[in-house]
Protein backbone atom coordinates (compact mmCIF):
# COMPACT_ATOMS: atom_id res chain seq x y z
CA UNK A 1 0.00 0.00 0.00
CA UNK A 2 0.90 3.81 -0.92
CA UNK A 3 1.37 6.44 2.19
CA UNK A 4 -1.74 8.05 0.66
CA UNK A 5 -3.60 4.58 0.47
CA UNK A 6 -2.71 3.82 4.43
CA UNK A 7 -3.95 7.28 5.35
CA UNK A 8 -6.97 7.14 3.48
CA UNK A 9 -7.74 3.51 4.59
CA UNK A 10 -6.70 4.95 8.46
CA UNK A 11 -9.38 8.16 7.77
CA UNK A 12 -12.03 5.71 7.14
CA UNK A 13 -11.56 4.11 10.33
CA UNK A 14 -11.72 6.77 12.51
CA UNK A 15 -14.31 7.10 14.89
CA UNK A 16 -16.43 9.75 13.33
CA UNK A 17 -19.61 12.23 15.18
CA UNK A 18 -21.69 14.20 13.83
CA UNK A 19 -23.14 17.47 14.93
CA UNK A 20 -25.23 20.55 13.33
CA UNK A 21 -22.69 22.49 14.88
CA UNK A 22 -19.00 22.17 16.26
CA UNK A 23 -17.35 25.25 18.37
CA UNK A 24 -14.02 25.03 19.65
CA UNK A 25 -13.09 26.98 22.59
CA UNK A 26 -15.21 27.36 25.48
CA UNK A 27 -14.31 31.03 26.57
CA UNK A 28 -16.57 34.15 26.44
CA UNK A 29 -17.30 33.88 22.71
CA UNK A 30 -17.66 30.21 22.06
CA UNK A 31 -19.72 29.88 25.22
CA UNK A 32 -22.19 32.80 23.99
CA UNK A 33 -22.44 31.79 20.49
CA UNK A 34 -23.05 27.57 21.79
CA UNK A 35 -26.16 29.18 24.16
CA UNK A 36 -27.53 30.93 21.23
CA UNK A 37 -27.20 27.70 19.04
CA UNK A 38 -28.26 25.06 22.29
CA UNK A 39 -31.05 27.58 23.42
CA UNK A 40 -32.21 27.19 19.28
CA UNK A 41 -32.39 23.28 19.54
CA UNK A 42 -29.73 22.68 17.26
CA UNK A 43 -27.06 19.76 17.98
CA UNK A 44 -23.62 21.86 19.37
CA UNK A 45 -20.74 20.00 20.42
CA UNK A 46 -18.12 22.43 21.78
CA UNK A 47 -14.88 21.58 22.10
CA UNK A 48 -12.20 22.54 24.82
CA UNK A 49 -8.70 21.69 25.87
CA UNK A 50 -9.30 22.68 29.44
CA UNK A 51 -12.80 22.78 31.73
CA UNK A 52 -14.92 25.17 30.31
CA UNK A 53 -14.83 27.66 33.15
CA UNK A 54 -10.81 27.52 33.26
CA UNK A 55 -10.96 29.25 29.79
CA UNK A 56 -8.23 32.26 29.79
CA UNK A 57 -11.60 34.63 29.32
CA UNK A 58 -11.30 33.95 33.15
CA UNK A 59 -8.69 35.71 33.69
CA UNK A 60 -10.46 39.51 32.35
CA UNK A 61 -10.71 42.01 35.21
CA UNK A 62 -11.59 45.35 34.38
CA UNK A 63 -14.92 45.48 32.96
CA UNK A 64 -17.08 45.50 29.84
CA UNK A 65 -17.09 48.95 27.71
CA UNK A 66 -21.27 49.46 27.51
CA UNK A 67 -22.43 53.10 26.97
CA UNK A 68 -25.17 52.66 29.60
CA UNK A 69 -24.50 55.96 31.39
CA UNK A 70 -25.12 54.77 34.52
CA UNK A 71 -22.37 57.61 36.13
CA UNK A 72 -23.20 60.50 33.53
CA UNK A 73 -24.14 61.33 30.05
CA UNK A 74 -22.67 58.42 27.53
CA UNK A 75 -23.47 57.61 24.16
CA UNK A 76 -22.63 54.76 21.59
CA UNK A 77 -21.59 57.51 19.00
CA UNK A 78 -18.45 58.37 21.51
CA UNK A 79 -17.80 54.80 22.62
CA UNK A 80 -17.65 54.38 18.57
CA UNK A 81 -15.31 57.22 17.96
CA UNK A 82 -13.22 56.03 21.19
CA UNK A 83 -12.81 52.86 19.84
CA UNK A 84 -12.20 54.10 15.59
CA UNK A 85 -9.62 56.50 17.09
CA UNK A 86 -8.30 53.89 19.85
CA UNK A 87 -7.57 51.58 16.83
CA UNK A 88 -5.63 54.27 15.16
CA UNK A 89 -8.19 54.47 11.89
CA UNK A 90 -7.27 50.85 11.37
CA UNK A 91 -10.35 49.57 12.53
CA UNK A 92 -13.13 48.75 10.56
CA UNK A 93 -15.86 51.59 11.11
CA UNK A 94 -19.07 49.16 10.46
CA UNK A 95 -18.10 46.33 12.72
CA UNK A 96 -17.37 49.04 15.28
CA UNK A 97 -20.39 50.91 14.92
CA UNK A 98 -21.86 47.21 15.47
CA UNK A 99 -20.11 46.67 17.91
CA UNK A 100 -20.87 50.23 20.36
CA UNK A 101 -24.94 49.42 19.34
CA UNK A 102 -24.90 46.46 20.46
CA UNK A 103 -23.04 46.39 23.93
CA UNK A 104 -25.77 48.30 26.12
CA UNK A 105 -28.23 45.37 24.44
CA UNK A 106 -25.82 42.44 25.61
CA UNK A 107 -24.66 43.57 28.91
CA UNK A 108 -28.50 44.04 29.75
CA UNK A 109 -28.74 40.42 28.52
CA UNK A 110 -25.59 39.09 30.78
CA UNK A 111 -27.20 40.93 34.03
CA UNK A 112 -30.94 39.36 33.54
CA UNK A 113 -28.90 35.74 32.85
CA UNK A 114 -27.15 36.53 36.37
CA UNK A 115 -24.47 37.85 35.83
CA UNK A 116 -23.23 39.33 39.33
CA UNK A 117 -22.30 43.22 38.46
CA UNK A 118 -21.37 45.55 41.07
CA UNK A 119 -23.97 47.86 41.75
CA UNK A 120 -24.91 51.54 42.52
CA UNK A 121 -26.95 52.71 45.21
CA UNK A 122 -29.57 52.81 43.06
CA UNK A 123 -29.36 49.21 42.28
CA UNK A 124 -28.09 50.09 38.27
CA UNK A 125 -24.47 48.31 37.51
CA UNK A 126 -21.44 50.18 38.95
CA UNK A 127 -19.08 51.67 36.05
CA UNK A 128 -15.27 52.70 35.61
CA UNK A 129 -13.44 54.98 33.39
CA UNK A 130 -11.02 53.25 31.95
CA UNK A 131 -8.25 53.70 29.32
CA UNK A 132 -9.14 55.87 26.18
CA UNK A 133 -12.97 56.22 27.03
CA UNK A 134 -14.32 59.33 26.52
CA UNK A 135 -17.13 61.30 27.12
CA UNK A 136 -18.06 64.01 23.60
CA UNK A 137 -15.09 62.89 21.55
CA UNK A 138 -12.25 63.03 23.89
CA UNK A 139 -13.26 65.87 25.91
CA UNK A 140 -13.02 63.92 29.11
CA UNK A 141 -12.71 60.43 30.54
CA UNK A 142 -16.39 58.75 30.74
CA UNK A 143 -17.18 55.63 33.39
CA UNK A 144 -18.19 53.35 31.02
CA UNK A 145 -16.39 49.91 31.99
CA UNK A 146 -19.46 47.69 33.47
CA UNK A 147 -17.76 45.89 36.04
CA UNK A 148 -17.56 43.10 38.46
CA UNK A 149 -15.50 44.21 41.25
CA UNK A 150 -11.71 43.06 39.37
CA UNK A 151 -13.11 39.36 38.46
CA UNK A 152 -15.34 40.64 35.58
CA UNK A 153 -14.29 37.82 33.13
CA UNK A 154 -14.88 35.20 36.35
CA UNK A 155 -18.35 36.58 36.69
CA UNK A 156 -19.18 36.41 32.75
CA UNK A 157 -17.85 32.99 31.96
CA UNK A 158 -19.13 31.38 34.86
CA UNK A 159 -22.67 32.55 34.20
CA UNK A 160 -22.13 31.93 30.34
CA UNK A 161 -21.52 28.30 31.51
CA UNK A 162 -24.39 27.80 33.98
CA UNK A 163 -26.82 29.00 30.61
CA UNK A 164 -25.28 26.22 28.77
CA UNK A 165 -25.67 23.74 31.68
CA UNK A 166 -29.17 24.94 31.57
CA UNK A 167 -29.40 24.56 27.49
CA UNK A 168 -28.15 20.96 27.57
CA UNK A 169 -24.82 21.97 25.52
CA UNK A 170 -22.77 18.98 24.98
CA UNK A 171 -18.79 19.57 25.88
CA UNK A 172 -16.10 17.69 24.90
CA UNK A 173 -13.21 18.84 28.05
CA UNK A 174 -9.92 18.31 27.34
CA UNK A 175 -10.44 17.55 23.69
CA UNK A 176 -8.02 19.21 21.32
CA UNK A 177 -8.91 20.23 17.61
CA UNK A 178 -5.97 19.31 15.48
CA UNK A 179 -6.97 20.35 12.11
CA UNK A 180 -9.80 21.92 9.73
CA UNK A 181 -11.43 19.56 7.39
CA UNK A 182 -12.12 21.26 3.87
CA UNK A 183 -14.05 19.60 1.00
CA UNK A 184 -13.05 19.66 -2.96
CA UNK A 185 -15.49 23.08 -2.93
CA UNK A 186 -13.27 24.82 -0.50
CA UNK A 187 -15.98 24.55 2.29
CA UNK A 188 -15.28 23.33 6.14
CA UNK A 189 -17.02 20.08 6.63
CA UNK A 190 -15.51 19.41 10.53
CA UNK A 191 -12.80 19.35 12.42
CA UNK A 192 -10.10 16.60 13.08
CA UNK A 193 -9.93 16.36 16.99
CA UNK A 194 -7.50 14.53 19.69
CA UNK A 195 -9.01 12.95 23.13
CA UNK A 196 -6.18 13.55 26.02
CA UNK A 197 -7.80 11.30 27.90
CA UNK A 198 -7.26 8.68 25.86
CA UNK A 199 -4.68 9.91 23.09
CA UNK A 200 -7.89 8.71 20.21
CA UNK A 201 -8.22 10.81 17.25
CA UNK A 202 -12.24 11.67 16.13
CA UNK A 203 -13.71 13.08 13.33
CA UNK A 204 -16.59 15.34 13.91
CA UNK A 205 -18.43 16.30 11.34
CA UNK A 206 -20.41 19.60 11.33
CA UNK A 207 -22.71 21.53 8.81
CA UNK A 208 -20.92 24.50 10.45
CA UNK A 209 -17.45 24.74 12.50
CA UNK A 210 -17.27 27.77 14.81
CA UNK A 211 -13.39 28.57 15.65
CA UNK A 212 -13.42 30.75 19.24
CA UNK A 213 -10.00 29.70 20.53
CA UNK A 214 -8.42 32.69 21.83
CA UNK A 215 -5.34 34.33 21.93
CA UNK A 216 -1.45 33.41 21.24
CA UNK A 217 0.22 35.07 23.68
CA UNK A 218 2.36 32.41 24.56
CA UNK A 219 4.51 33.07 21.06
CA UNK A 220 6.30 36.01 23.54
CA UNK A 221 8.66 35.21 26.61
CA UNK A 222 6.89 37.92 28.74
CA UNK A 223 2.86 37.36 28.72
CA UNK A 224 -0.06 37.81 30.63
CA UNK A 225 -1.81 34.56 28.61
CA UNK A 226 -1.87 30.97 29.90
CA UNK A 227 0.07 28.76 29.21
CA UNK A 228 -3.37 27.12 26.64
CA UNK A 229 -2.75 30.17 24.84
CA UNK A 230 -0.94 28.71 21.94
CA UNK A 231 -2.72 29.96 18.76
CA UNK A 232 -4.22 27.00 18.15
CA UNK A 233 -7.31 28.71 15.97
CA UNK A 234 -4.61 30.55 13.84
CA UNK A 235 -2.36 27.34 13.63
CA UNK A 236 -5.13 25.63 12.11
CA UNK A 237 -6.35 28.49 9.63
CA UNK A 238 -3.23 28.76 8.07
CA UNK A 239 -2.51 25.15 7.40
CA UNK A 240 -5.54 25.14 6.11
CA UNK A 241 -4.74 27.77 3.68
CA UNK A 242 -6.62 30.83 5.26
CA UNK A 243 -4.99 33.96 5.65
CA UNK A 244 -4.44 35.72 9.22
CA UNK A 245 -5.27 39.43 9.06
CA UNK A 246 -2.96 42.59 11.06
CA UNK A 247 -0.79 40.02 12.74
CA UNK A 248 1.51 42.53 13.40
CA UNK A 249 -0.66 44.83 16.38
CA UNK A 250 -0.15 43.36 19.25
CA UNK A 251 -0.75 44.61 22.42
CA UNK A 252 1.58 45.28 25.46
CA UNK A 253 -0.47 45.69 28.64
CA UNK A 254 1.12 48.62 29.98
CA UNK A 255 0.93 46.83 33.50
CA UNK A 256 1.90 43.08 34.03
CA UNK A 257 3.68 42.36 37.15
CA UNK A 258 7.29 43.02 36.76
CA UNK A 259 9.19 39.33 36.76
CA UNK A 260 6.28 37.61 36.55
CA UNK A 261 4.19 38.74 33.97
CA UNK A 262 0.80 38.37 35.58
CA UNK A 263 -1.83 40.77 34.59
CA UNK A 264 -2.43 44.32 37.13
CA UNK A 265 -5.85 45.53 35.77
CA UNK A 266 -6.26 48.88 34.29
CA UNK A 267 -9.15 49.04 36.09
CA UNK A 268 -6.41 50.03 39.26
CA UNK A 269 -5.81 53.21 36.92
CA UNK A 270 -9.88 53.62 36.33
CA UNK A 271 -10.09 53.74 39.99
CA UNK A 272 -7.28 56.25 40.68
CA UNK A 273 -4.46 54.37 40.42
CA UNK A 274 -1.01 56.55 38.68
CA UNK A 275 1.78 55.26 37.70
CA UNK A 276 5.45 56.58 38.81
CA UNK A 277 8.86 56.67 38.01
CA UNK A 278 11.85 56.77 40.02
CA UNK A 279 11.78 60.65 40.97
CA UNK A 280 8.21 60.00 42.28
CA UNK A 281 6.96 61.87 39.18
CA UNK A 282 3.50 61.29 37.32
CA UNK A 283 4.97 60.80 34.45
CA UNK A 284 1.95 60.44 32.10
CA UNK A 285 1.13 64.18 32.65
CA UNK A 286 3.55 64.82 30.21
CA UNK A 287 3.18 62.56 27.60
CA UNK A 288 -1.39 62.96 27.79
CA UNK A 289 -1.74 65.98 29.63
CA UNK A 290 -5.73 65.27 28.95
CA UNK A 291 -6.30 61.27 29.57
CA UNK A 292 -3.07 61.05 31.57
CA UNK A 293 -3.07 57.32 32.87
CA UNK A 294 -5.79 56.88 31.12
CA UNK A 295 -4.55 56.99 27.68
CA UNK A 296 -5.38 54.19 25.22
CA UNK A 297 -2.39 51.09 26.20
CA UNK A 298 -0.35 51.11 23.38
CA UNK A 299 0.14 54.91 24.13
CA UNK A 300 0.90 53.98 28.07
CA UNK A 301 3.39 51.04 27.35
CA UNK A 302 5.62 53.56 25.05
CA UNK A 303 5.01 56.18 27.54
CA UNK A 304 6.89 53.60 30.27
CA UNK A 305 9.25 51.86 27.74
CA UNK A 306 10.43 55.59 27.41
CA UNK A 307 10.86 56.48 31.00
CA UNK A 308 12.58 53.10 31.60
CA UNK A 309 15.21 53.61 28.28
CA UNK A 310 15.65 57.07 29.67
CA UNK A 311 17.07 56.09 32.68
CA UNK A 312 14.31 56.93 35.06
CA UNK A 313 13.17 53.30 35.81
CA UNK A 314 12.36 51.39 39.41
CA UNK A 315 14.27 49.27 41.12
CA UNK A 316 17.96 48.21 41.65
CA UNK A 317 18.34 47.70 37.99
CA UNK A 318 15.55 50.37 36.84
CA UNK A 319 13.84 48.22 34.58
CA UNK A 320 10.32 48.82 35.86
CA UNK A 321 8.01 51.37 37.05
CA UNK A 322 5.67 51.56 39.75
CA UNK A 323 1.65 51.78 40.35
CA UNK A 324 0.45 53.68 43.20
CA UNK A 325 -2.85 52.80 45.06
CA UNK A 326 -2.46 53.49 48.12
CA UNK A 327 -3.66 56.39 48.55
CA UNK A 328 -7.19 55.06 47.20
CA UNK A 329 -7.19 53.47 51.21
CA UNK A 330 -7.88 50.10 52.41
CA UNK A 331 -11.60 50.01 52.01
CA UNK A 332 -11.82 50.85 48.38
CA UNK A 333 -9.11 48.36 47.36
CA UNK A 334 -10.60 45.72 49.40
CA UNK A 335 -13.99 46.65 48.09
CA UNK A 336 -13.47 46.69 44.06
CA UNK A 337 -9.79 45.71 43.46
CA UNK A 338 -9.34 42.49 46.12
CA UNK A 339 -7.98 40.29 43.35
CA UNK A 340 -5.13 42.83 42.36
CA UNK A 341 -4.71 42.86 45.90
CA UNK A 342 -3.81 39.26 46.43
CA UNK A 343 -1.98 39.53 43.51
CA UNK A 344 0.61 41.66 44.39
CA UNK A 345 1.19 39.98 47.48
CA UNK A 346 1.47 36.99 46.09
CA UNK A 347 4.20 37.82 42.42
CA UNK A 348 5.49 40.94 43.79
CA UNK A 349 5.53 40.56 47.37
CA UNK A 350 3.90 44.19 48.43
CA UNK A 351 0.80 44.84 49.79
CA UNK A 352 -0.56 47.73 47.69
CA UNK A 353 -2.87 49.11 50.60
CA UNK A 354 0.59 50.07 51.83
CA UNK A 355 3.46 49.97 48.87
CA UNK A 356 2.81 50.57 45.05
CA UNK A 357 2.82 47.58 42.33
CA UNK A 358 6.29 47.39 40.68
CA UNK A 359 4.78 46.93 36.29
CA UNK A 360 6.43 46.49 33.08
CA UNK A 361 4.70 46.79 29.50
CA UNK A 362 3.66 43.00 29.11
CA UNK A 363 2.39 41.21 26.05
CA UNK A 364 -1.24 40.75 26.49
CA UNK A 365 -3.73 40.36 23.25
CA UNK A 366 -3.39 39.79 19.77
CA UNK A 367 -5.57 42.64 17.40
CA UNK A 368 -5.27 40.39 14.37
CA UNK A 369 -6.19 36.86 13.51
CA UNK A 370 -8.43 34.72 11.29
CA UNK A 371 -10.70 37.77 8.75
CA UNK A 372 -14.25 37.83 9.63
CA UNK A 373 -17.43 39.83 8.73
CA UNK A 374 -19.82 41.24 11.43
CA UNK A 375 -21.86 37.84 11.36
CA UNK A 376 -18.51 35.88 12.55
CA UNK A 377 -18.44 34.08 8.76
CA UNK A 378 -14.49 33.85 7.36
CA UNK A 379 -13.73 35.74 4.61
CA UNK A 380 -11.07 34.95 1.97
CA UNK A 381 -9.69 37.17 -1.05
CA UNK A 382 -11.58 35.19 -4.11
CA UNK A 383 -11.53 36.06 -7.48
CA UNK A 384 -11.31 40.20 -7.07
CA UNK A 385 -13.49 40.51 -3.97
CA UNK A 386 -11.32 40.63 -0.83
CA UNK A 387 -13.94 39.62 1.69
CA UNK A 388 -15.38 36.41 0.09
CA UNK A 389 -16.79 33.85 2.48
CA UNK A 390 -15.65 30.81 3.28
CA UNK A 391 -18.43 28.32 3.67
CA UNK A 392 -19.18 26.75 6.99
CA UNK A 393 -16.43 28.24 9.10
CA UNK A 394 -16.75 31.25 11.63
CA UNK A 395 -14.67 32.73 13.88
CA UNK A 396 -15.22 34.92 16.67
CA UNK A 397 -13.56 36.07 19.82
CA UNK A 398 -9.61 37.23 19.76
CA UNK A 399 -8.63 34.47 17.69
CA UNK A 400 -10.73 36.32 14.80
CA UNK A 401 -10.34 39.68 12.98
CA UNK A 402 -13.42 41.50 12.03
CA UNK A 403 -11.31 44.47 12.61
CA UNK A 404 -13.12 46.16 15.52
CA UNK A 405 -10.13 47.02 17.37
CA UNK A 406 -7.79 47.63 14.17
CA UNK A 407 -4.08 48.86 15.40
CA UNK A 408 -5.35 48.69 19.09
CA UNK A 409 -7.77 47.50 21.43
CA UNK A 410 -9.39 49.86 23.93
CA UNK A 411 -9.80 48.29 27.16
CA UNK A 412 -13.10 46.48 28.02
CA UNK A 413 -14.01 46.09 24.42
CA UNK A 414 -12.16 42.56 24.26
CA UNK A 415 -15.03 40.86 26.67
CA UNK A 416 -17.33 43.25 24.69
CA UNK A 417 -15.90 41.38 21.17
CA UNK A 418 -16.64 38.10 22.72
CA UNK A 419 -20.23 38.74 23.41
CA UNK A 420 -21.05 40.57 20.74
CA UNK A 421 -19.64 38.80 18.14
CA UNK A 422 -20.56 35.35 19.84
CA UNK A 423 -23.90 36.22 19.96
CA UNK A 424 -24.50 37.85 16.31
CA UNK A 425 -22.37 34.29 14.90
CA UNK A 426 -25.18 32.34 16.47
CA UNK A 427 -28.04 34.41 15.50
CA UNK A 428 -26.62 34.24 11.92
CA UNK A 429 -26.29 30.11 11.94
CA UNK A 430 -29.69 29.89 13.49
CA UNK A 431 -30.98 31.87 10.86
CA UNK A 432 -29.27 29.63 8.72
CA UNK A 433 -32.04 26.91 9.62
CA UNK A 434 -29.01 24.15 9.09
CA UNK A 435 -31.28 21.99 11.02
CA UNK A 436 -33.29 21.09 7.76
CA UNK A 437 -29.58 20.41 5.85
CA UNK A 438 -27.79 17.95 5.41
CA UNK A 439 -24.43 17.04 6.00
CA UNK A 440 -21.93 17.38 2.99
CA UNK A 441 -19.47 14.71 2.36
CA UNK A 442 -15.92 14.20 3.93
CA UNK A 443 -13.48 14.03 1.48
CA UNK A 444 -11.33 10.65 1.09
CA UNK A 445 -8.29 12.64 2.88
CA UNK A 446 -10.31 13.92 5.58
CA UNK A 447 -7.50 13.18 8.41
CA UNK A 448 -4.63 12.97 6.24
CA UNK A 449 -3.17 15.80 7.69
CA UNK A 450 -3.56 14.88 10.65
CA UNK A 451 -2.66 11.81 11.06
CA UNK A 452 0.43 12.57 9.74
CA UNK A 453 1.48 15.27 11.81
CA UNK A 454 0.65 12.44 14.69
CA UNK A 455 2.68 9.90 12.95
CA UNK A 456 5.41 11.65 12.65
CA UNK A 457 5.77 12.30 16.17
CA UNK A 458 5.25 8.26 16.52
CA UNK A 459 7.99 7.84 14.35
CA UNK A 460 10.76 10.21 15.64
CA UNK A 461 13.78 8.27 17.28
CA UNK A 462 15.75 11.93 18.09
CA UNK A 463 15.89 15.48 17.39
CA UNK A 464 14.94 18.96 18.76
CA UNK A 465 12.86 19.25 22.05
CA UNK A 466 9.54 20.49 21.91
CA UNK A 467 10.58 22.64 25.27
CA UNK A 468 14.06 24.43 23.74
CA UNK A 469 11.98 25.22 20.53
CA UNK A 470 8.88 26.87 22.27
CA UNK A 471 10.93 29.15 24.09
CA UNK A 472 13.26 30.18 21.46
CA UNK A 473 10.24 31.24 19.44
CA UNK A 474 9.51 33.17 22.61
CA UNK A 475 13.08 34.69 23.13
CA UNK A 476 12.94 35.73 19.71
CA UNK A 477 9.66 37.02 19.58
CA UNK A 478 10.40 38.94 23.04
CA UNK A 479 13.94 40.27 21.65
CA UNK A 480 13.06 40.89 17.66
CA UNK A 481 9.38 42.04 17.84
CA UNK A 482 8.86 44.32 20.83
CA UNK A 483 7.14 47.39 22.02
CA UNK A 484 9.59 49.41 19.95
CA UNK A 485 10.43 47.62 16.42
CA UNK A 486 13.73 48.61 13.86
CA UNK A 487 14.16 48.01 10.13
CA UNK A 488 17.08 45.30 11.18
CA UNK A 489 15.65 44.14 14.61
CA UNK A 490 12.90 42.49 12.60
CA UNK A 491 14.60 41.28 9.47
CA UNK A 492 17.07 39.84 12.06
CA UNK A 493 13.97 38.31 13.84
CA UNK A 494 12.22 37.03 10.66
CA UNK A 495 15.53 35.12 9.42
CA UNK A 496 15.74 33.33 13.31
CA UNK A 497 11.98 32.51 13.57
CA UNK A 498 12.59 31.03 10.02
CA UNK A 499 15.31 29.07 11.18
CA UNK A 500 13.37 27.92 14.21
CA UNK A 501 10.40 26.73 11.35
CA UNK A 502 12.94 24.23 10.45
CA UNK A 503 13.90 23.20 14.17
CA UNK A 504 9.85 22.61 14.36
CA UNK A 505 9.91 20.09 11.73
CA UNK A 506 12.27 17.98 13.14
CA UNK A 507 11.20 17.71 17.01
CA UNK A 508 11.13 14.30 18.63
CA UNK A 509 8.82 13.07 21.72
CA UNK A 510 10.07 10.39 23.65
CA UNK A 511 7.39 9.70 25.34
CA UNK A 512 5.42 7.77 22.74
CA UNK A 513 2.12 6.57 25.12
CA UNK A 514 -1.67 7.55 24.45
CA UNK A 515 -2.87 8.38 27.54
CA UNK A 516 -2.53 12.03 28.44
CA UNK A 517 0.55 12.58 27.31
CA UNK A 518 0.77 16.06 27.43
CA UNK A 519 4.69 15.93 25.43
CA UNK A 520 2.42 14.87 22.75
CA UNK A 521 -0.06 18.08 23.04
CA UNK A 522 2.70 20.50 23.66
CA UNK A 523 4.25 19.39 20.08
CA UNK A 524 1.63 19.66 18.49
CA UNK A 525 0.72 22.96 20.20
CA UNK A 526 4.45 23.83 18.80
CA UNK A 527 2.67 23.44 15.23
CA UNK A 528 0.64 26.48 16.54
CA UNK A 529 2.86 28.57 17.97
CA UNK A 530 5.41 28.83 14.79
CA UNK A 531 2.39 29.73 12.41
CA UNK A 532 1.17 32.80 14.74
CA UNK A 533 5.12 33.73 15.22
CA UNK A 534 5.85 33.47 11.70
CA UNK A 535 2.39 35.74 10.61
CA UNK A 536 3.63 38.18 13.19
CA UNK A 537 7.07 39.09 12.24
CA UNK A 538 6.86 38.84 8.81
CA UNK A 539 3.98 40.97 8.83
CA UNK A 540 5.32 43.50 11.52
CA UNK A 541 8.88 43.54 9.11
CA UNK A 542 7.09 44.58 5.52
CA UNK A 543 4.86 47.66 7.46
CA UNK A 544 7.06 50.65 7.37
CA UNK A 545 4.86 53.21 9.43
CA UNK A 546 4.14 53.34 13.19
CA UNK A 547 0.51 52.84 14.26
CA UNK A 548 -1.42 51.34 16.97
CA UNK A 549 0.48 49.04 18.85
CA UNK A 550 3.09 48.58 15.82
CA UNK A 551 5.72 51.40 16.57
CA UNK A 552 8.86 51.47 14.36
CA UNK A 553 12.06 53.36 15.17
CA UNK A 554 12.54 53.97 11.59
CA UNK A 555 9.44 54.56 10.65
CA UNK A 556 7.80 56.88 13.65
CA UNK A 557 5.31 58.44 11.71
CA UNK A 558 1.77 56.80 10.34
CA UNK A 559 1.72 56.33 6.95
CA UNK A 560 -2.10 56.61 5.52
CA UNK A 561 -1.11 57.10 1.91
CA UNK A 562 0.63 53.24 1.64
CA UNK A 563 -0.72 51.38 4.97
CA UNK A 564 -4.28 52.58 5.60
CA UNK A 565 -4.67 48.81 4.78
CA UNK A 566 -5.06 44.81 6.42
CA UNK A 567 -2.17 42.95 5.81
CA UNK A 568 -3.19 39.37 5.41
CA UNK A 569 -0.24 36.38 5.69
CA UNK A 570 -0.31 32.99 4.26
CA UNK A 571 1.65 30.42 5.64
CA UNK A 572 2.34 28.49 2.22
CA UNK A 573 5.34 30.64 0.58
CA UNK A 574 5.47 32.61 3.63
CA UNK A 575 3.76 35.68 1.35
CA UNK A 576 1.52 38.73 2.25
CA UNK A 577 -1.19 40.22 0.27
CA UNK A 578 -3.34 43.56 1.51
CA UNK A 579 -6.82 44.50 1.79
CA UNK A 580 -8.62 47.62 2.26
CA UNK A 581 -10.16 49.09 5.72
CA UNK A 582 -13.56 49.73 5.47
CA UNK A 583 -13.87 53.56 6.12
CA UNK A 584 -17.41 53.71 6.19
CA UNK A 585 -19.72 53.16 8.95
CA UNK A 586 -23.25 51.40 8.92
CA UNK A 587 -25.68 54.53 9.37
CA UNK A 588 -23.19 57.57 10.73
CA UNK A 589 -20.32 59.26 8.85
CA UNK A 590 -16.74 58.52 8.32
CA UNK A 591 -14.95 59.31 10.98
CA UNK A 592 -12.02 60.88 8.97
CA UNK A 593 -7.96 59.82 10.43
CA UNK A 594 -6.73 62.48 12.77
CA UNK A 595 -3.37 62.54 14.82
CA UNK A 596 -3.93 60.55 17.96
CA UNK A 597 -3.22 62.93 20.87
CA UNK A 598 -5.17 62.54 24.47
Amino acid sequence: MTVAEVMSHQTNHLPRRRFDAVIVGAGGAGMRCSLQLAEAGLNVAVLSKVFPTRSHTVAAQGGIGASLGNMSDDSWYWHMFDTVKGSDYLGDQDAIEFMCREAPKVVYELEHFGMPFDRNPDGTIYQRPFGGHTANFGEKPVQRACAAADRTGHALLHTLYQRNVRARTQFFVEWMALDIIRDADGDCVGVVALEMETGEVMVLEAKVTVFATGGAGRIWAASTNAFINTGDGMGMAARAGIPLEDMEFWQFHPTGVAGAGVLVTEGVRGEGGILLNCNGERFMERYAPTLKDLAPRDFVSRSMDQEIKEGRGCGPNKDHVLLKLDHLGAEKIMKKLPSIREIAIKFANVDPIKEPIPVVPTIHYQMGGIPTNIHGQVVVPKNGNPNSILNGLYAIGECACVSVHGANRLGTNSLLDLVVFGRAAGNHIVSQNFKSQSHKDLPANAAELSLSRLAKLEGSTSGERVQEVAQDIRNTMQHYCGVFRTSDLLKEGAKKIQEINEQVKRVHVADKSKVFNTARIEALELDNLIETAKATIVSAEARTESRGAHAHRDFPERDDAHWMRHSLWYSEGNRLDYKPVNLKPLTVETFVPKKRTF
